[in-house]
């Protein structure tokens, strides 16, 4: 993780979410593709791959940890940061995948606190 990167560890008891650990990672990924469709950014998901997409690119990593069925890790998203360290690594073990963040997608500055926000009511909102 770096600077200009929103992550995310949400500590929650599955036992009182329905002990779903699938469940729970497209929960993740949908408050972030809401996120990002609040700014204007059209995300999804790719079907056997963890994570929120923006066409071939990634640009929210996920990966959880359960104990008992409560959760520990969570995510990255990629908001405003130098892209360039993607470049010495294998992004969740994909080889070739293609990291972008908000900011180039928008072609402008984003604000972390905005992005912090919209999560934090997304998050919200789609968790039971």
């Amino acid at each position: 993780h770096g600077p200009g990167q929103l992550v995310g560890y949400p500590i929650l008891d599955l036992n009182d979410h329905g002990r779903d650990a699938h469940l729970y990672l497209r929960w993740l990924e949908a408050v972030l593709i809401e996120t990002l469709n609040a700014f204007d950014i059209q995300a999804e998901r790719r079907a056997g791959l963890t994570g929120v997409w923006v066409g071939h690119r990634k640009i929210a990593s996920i990966g959880v940890h359960l104990s008992r069925w409560v959760t520990w890790h969570g995510f990255a998203l990629n908001v405003d940061m130098d892209l360039s360290p993607f470049q010495w690594i294998v992004p969740c073990g994909i080889a070739g995948v293609e990291m972008v963040s908000m900011a180039s997608l928008l072609g402008k500055a984003v604000s972390l606190e905005e992005v912090t926000e919209s999560v934090m009511g997304h998050f919200c909102r789609i968790f039971p």
